[in-house]
């Protein structure tokens, strides 16, 4: 999802990447080598979330949608995994659907200007970093979408930069089997009791304590778990 195709980074990153033949998300990326050659003409995108055109706009959407279930006593919740997340904009929009009964669970290697924890403001969001053998650089989201979640892989961080001053591109995912692994994937970072931090208002950054007597390595887990899945297919 990100582009890091060498030798020297698939050897230390971990990542995303997709490879299809369906013919619309086809057709789709190669509009974005056109709207890049001439970013002057109108490009529109049903499928894919491209920054500068329609990013914003497709998050923002997703992201009231969730809190419109959960003002309709609906599940709502979202999952984001990024490297960074500073734009304030949508940050604020995550604060919303957190004042709406939306749980939202973060994953952000880098820098997070969002405060979990605040009365009032931000209860239902959890924030937690890992940092492990393998740099952790995929980015996705995931939103409920009232059982039917819809699932992105992208190029975007949350940032005002990737979102409105590069071309930057989401996809969406639509196959159920991958869906569902890349949510698996995500679920063990979120159980993950030994390389994940919780990023907390006070800034202490201490590691995710648990009671439990096994410890869940989620780098190592995954590895289980992708073999797994390889021996499956």
């Amino acid at each position: 999802s990100t582009g890091n195709f060498n030798e020297d980074s698939a050897k230390i990153y971990t990542d995303f990447a997709f490879f299809t033949k369906n013919q619309l998300i086809a057709e789709e990326v190669d509009s974005v080598f056109k709207f890049i050659e001439h970013s002057y003409k109108d490009v529109h995108f049903d499928h894919l979330l491209i920054s500068p055109i329609n990013q914003r706009k497709r998050l923002n959407q997703l992201i009231k949608n969730e809190i419109k279930n959960a003002k309709a006593n609906l599940p709502a919740k979202i999952i984001l995994k990024l490297n960074n997340l500073v734009d304030k904009k949508l940050i604020d929009k995550l604060y919303d659907a957190s004042k709406a009964g939306v749980d939202i669970h973060l994953i952000i290697r880098g820098m997070c200007s969002l405060k979990p924890g605040l009365a009032d403001i931000s209860e239902r969001i959890t924030v937690t970093s890992i940092v492990d053998r393998y740099l952790e650089h995929a980015r996705v989201m995931v939103f409920h979408n009232n059982g039917a979640p819809l699932v992105f892989i992208t190029s975007a961080d949350w940032m005002a930069r990737n979102i409105e001053d590069r071309v930057e591109v989401g996809l969406p995912i639509y196959s159920p089997p991958l869906k569902q692994q890349i949510i698996d994937i995500l679920e063990l970072q979120i159980k993950d009791n030994c390389k994940a931090r919780i990023l907390d208002q006070q800034q202490k950054n201490n590691y995710v304590s648990s009671n439990k007597l096994k410890k869940l390595s989620s780098q190592r887990e995954i590895y289980q778990y992708l073999k797994q899945c390889e021996n499956h297919d």
